[in-house]
Order: structure tokens, then sequence, then C-alpha cells
């Protein structure tokens, strides 16, 4: 009879398989998407904060779009083209629930990416005194 801590070993080892994975594959599929032109349409950066709070972006991708392990990937700063997030909030292939054209309008998605690419960067560890 194997253990908690072999089980938990090996649900680990699977979980970091499973992370290098997907991040693999995030990677492919921007760089592909980042060769295309993008027609990103003109958004507020304001509005789309509050959008983004008001609809409950926030629950999962955090405040900021940081993401958290547990309930939601990071989307800022630097999201994936418009296009992208567009096709991905109204037809959703995880755990996502869908964003139709009635509960967020186009426009309002323009607001929520133009809020997104208005996060700024974290700064570098190096520039963080207690991490040196």
């Amino acid at each position: 009879m194997k253990t908690f801590r072999a089980y938990s070993s090996a649900v680990f080892v699977a979980l970091a398989m499973i992370l290098i994975f997907c991040s693999t594959h995030v990677n492919v599929v921007d760089a592909a998407q980042a060769s295309k032109p993008s027609d990103t349409p003109a958004g507020n950066a304001e509005t789309g904060k509050r959008v983004f709070n008001k609809i409950g972006c926030y629950q999962c991708h955090g405040r900021e779009g940081q993401g958290s392990t547990m309930t939601g990937p990071r989307i800022a700063p630097d999201p994936v083209p418009f296009e992208v997030l567009a096709s991905y909030v109204r037809k959703p292939s995880g755990e996502m629930p869908p964003y139709t054209a009635k509960v967020v309008s186009d426009q309002e998605l323009a607001d929520i990416y133009a809020f997104l690419q208005s996060r700024p960067h974290p700064p570098a560890a190096k520039a963080i005194p207690l991490l040196k």
C-alpha cells in the first residue's frame, strides 16, 4: 500500500508535466497569432476596468488580470491578440462561461481589452531588494 507522500509526489509530477505542456502550447499559439495583423478596435481602459469588475472577470483572473493557479490564467499585461480573446470569450473551451454579445457587447469587450493592455508589467526580480 502506497503512502500519502508517494501519491502526492506522483500528483505533483503530473501537474508539473501538464503545466510544462500547457505553457509550451500557449507560446506556440501566441507566436502564431502574433504574426497575423491585428485590427484591434478602439477601447477605453477606464470603462474596461468597470466592465471587467461588473461582469466578474476579476473573480477568476484577479483585479489586474494577473491570474491564479487555482482559478484562471493570467490575461494581463500583454494579452493575446484581440481576435483570439474575443473568440475565446464568446465560445470558451475550458471552464469559463461563455459571454455572448447580449452579456458583453463588442465595444465593452474592446474596452476590457484596452484595460488589459494598460496594466503595467511587474517589477523585475532584480529590482526587488528583498529578493537580492
